[in-house]
């Protein structure tokens, strides 16, 4: 009889518990299943969205770069239009190109329910955040609310940026290529009437400095470069081309080797070394984090990398003539790829509005305009199509980085760039040649004590062996120890098994 009544009672427990767990899910998760319906319910059949049939939400972004004072005005403005578009708001947050890496591992590492957020190769590093899951899944959002997105965007993007087959960021529609340029102040060419028609390598600047460093004064810097510095040479980077180690371009065995040990960078090494006895480049270079070149004119040629019509923007920029000459043929990298990106947090509460918002973003002219450029009549002003002209309350107040708002090729241009700008980047990226690892991602989880220990030992080596304020005769073999040691040997290992692997799978 006891055991009769236990039993009763643990059913009667044990129903009670299942109504209560029902109803707290149907009261905390009801909102929750029924948002994406309305979602998915909203999108027509031509792709477009009926806000109408939204709920309104508000969406938190951030962006790299410094604060614009007439932010909230343009903001605002924004706002209107996107209510009117997807029944959505949003916040932008700036935050300075320094600040911006460190500070949003801390906002991701708390878990700060924000939407939306620019990440890149070279900032937030898009790989490992979405190897560790800041960044939320998007084949099936780009599926359903982004198919503007996948109609104009260059397809090589998002499979150049996938993760083990998922892409956790949207591509900006920009250069997808490479390529690296000798960047020449045109005032001392023509002073000096110096030919740069068959300059390409590193060794043939050299009559070229030499005349600079023997007819301008000391100020006058003929190879303007900073610690960063690296000489081209023809190898994809998996870990970038501050970490040694590459594959040549045009491999036929698809190995990685140690950069350290190439006759590329020996070659390169010895020049720099070179050019820096004999005084073409500055003496403080290993420690000198930026050059004023461009604001001062005081240089003859740095290296920059380069698109399509990019002198005019330089020139304009600079207030005199620059000219460029070409290192190599574009070339399409995984790095590349990855230059600019939005990508939707994993603690995002509305994923689907925030792929909305990314849509327009690539797709809308009127936003995308709006973002970059703020307000006609304010910031700027409409010239013949589709032209317009800086007004200075652009340049003080709403200086926004254009490349890492989405799809360039729906923005204005500037009085003096060619109509067929776009039409131009387009080719660029057609004619490019694609990197022997484009798409590969390398995960550094099983060597990560050792990826950081080499990385330390390029940061006490690579700046001055790359800028010749060394003598590489003495220090290349210490470089090559001191890495030894570090365990780039594993590394290289480890990146080889992972891309035999890959390649293997993407026959």
């Amino acid at each position: 009889m006891f055991k009769k009544k236990i039993s009763l009672l643990s059913l009667a427990l044990v129903l009670l518990l299942t109504v209560v767990l029902s109803a707290c899910g149907s009261k905390e998760g009801g909102s929750k299943p029924s948002e994406p319906a309305k979602e998915e319910a909203a999108v027509q059949s031509d792709g477009t969205i009926d806000a109408s049939k939204l709920d309104p939400v508000k969406l938190k972004m951030y962006m790299i770069g410094p604060n614009q004072k007439d932010l909230p005005m343009v903001q605002e403005e924004i706002n209107k239009y996107l209510t009117e578009k997807i029944n959505a708001t949003i916040e932008i947050s700036m935050i300075d190109w320094g600040d911006y890496s460190q500070r949003m591992q801390v906002i991701t590492s708390s878990g700060e329910n924000y939407d939306i957020a620019f990440t890149s190769s070279w900032a937030f590093d898009y790989l490992p955040n979405a190897a560790k899951g800041a960044f939320k899944p998007l084949n099936e959002l780009l599926d359903q609310y982004g198919k503007g997105i996948k109609e104009v965007l260059d397809p090589r993007f998002l499979e150049g940026t996938k993760v083990n087959g998922v892409n956790y960021g949207i591509p900006a529609n920009k250069e997808l290529a490479q390529q690296f340029v000798w960047r020449f102040n045109k005032k001392y060419l023509d002073k000096y009437n110096l030919d740069i028609s068959k300059v390409t390598t590193l060794e043939d600047l050299e009559p070229l400095l030499k005349t600079i460093k023997e007819n301008e004064p000391a100020e006058i810097t003929p190879l303007a470069v900073p610690k960063g510095f690296k000489p081209y040479m023809p190898f994809d980077y998996p870990l970038g081309d501050e970490i040694p180690i590459g594959m040549y371009l045009d491999t036929e065995d698809f190995k990685f080797v140690n950069l350290l040990d190439s006759p590329e960078l020996k070659s390169a090494l010895t020049t720099m070394r070179k050019y820096y006895k004999a005084g073409y480049v500055r003496e403080d270079i290993a420690t000198l984090d930026g050059i004023d070149n461009i604001k001062t004119g005081k240089w003859l040629v740095d290296r920059e990398i380069t698109q399509p019509y990019a002198e005019l923007g330089w020139s304009r920029n600079a207030g005199y003539d620059i000219v460029t000459r070409p290192m190599h043929d574009p070339v399409i990298y995984t790095s590349s790829a990855a230059g600019s990106m939005m990508a939707i947090s994993s603690y995002s509460k509305n994923p689907e509005r925030a792929m909305m918002f990314l849509n327009l973003l690539n797709t809308d002219v009127k936003l995308r305009n709006m973002i970059q450029y703020g307000l006609e009549g304010t910031h700027y002003k409409k010239l013949e199509e589709p032209y317009i002209e800086d007004m200075p309350a652009m340049q003080e107040n709403y200086a926004m980085p254009g490349f890492a708002l989405g799809n360039m090729f729906l923005t204005y241009l500037h009085e003096g760039e060619p109509k067929d700008k776009w039409e131009a980047f387009e080719k660029f990226n057609t004619s490019a040649v694609v990197a022997p690892t484009f798409g590969f991602n390398f995960d550094t989880a099983p060597v990560k004590t050792e990826v950081a220990a080499i990385t330390n030992v390029a940061k006490e080596f690579i700046p001055a062996l790359y800028t010749g304020s060394v003598d590489p005769d003495e220090y290349l073999p210490k470089a090559k120890q001191k890495f030894q040691d570090a365990g780039i040997d594993k590394v290289i290992a480890e990146a080889q098994k992972q891309f035999d692997e890959w390649k293997a799978q993407n026959k």
